[in-house]
């Protein structure tokens, strides 16, 4: 990436490279901290499971972390490149959420008169079996 050569000129190029690492830093931190609340509202609200904050906090940020720390552990290096991003690699996370969504969302019960309907039901799990089916090639394809 070279994003933050466009603020050399302005700040030069030591403190154009630290501000960039540090909105960098801060973007990660922001999806991370998105991510684990909308993990822990799931637990709380629609699968109401009720448990103490720290606890309910612990699951669901093993929830996110487990999976990388496993891969990391049993393929090194060559492991982490599954949890990067790479220009070609936008459906990385969406697994996780693609799923779980669809099931809310069809659920009449939780859902009322906003569940989807058959047609959107039917283009979500074709959506949904494209990004799985392209997952696992980029699953296959980085740890050959």
């Amino acid at each position: 990436m070279e994003a933050h050569k466009l603020l050399a000129p302005l700040l030069g190029a030591t403190l154009a490279s630290t501000l960039f690492a540090v909105a960098l830093l801060a973007s990660g931190q922001n999806s991370t901290l998105t991510g684990t609340l909308a993990g822990q509202i799931v637990m709380e609200g629609f699968l109401h499971i009720r448990l103490k904050p720290w606890l309910r906090r612990l699951i669901t940020r093993g929830i996110a972390i487990i999976p990388a720390f496993i891969v990391t552990v049993m393929y090194g290096e060559r492991g982490l490149r599954i949890f990067a991003v790479k220009p070609g690699d936008s459906f990385h996370a969406t697994k996780f959420a693609v799923i779980p969504l669809i099931l809310f969302t069809n659920d009449r019960h939780k859902m009322g008169r906003f569940a989807n309907s058959m047609g959107t039901k039917i283009i979500a799990w074709v959506v949904a079996a494209i990004i799985l089916v392209l997952n696992l090639y980029l699953l296959y394809d980085t740890l050959k």
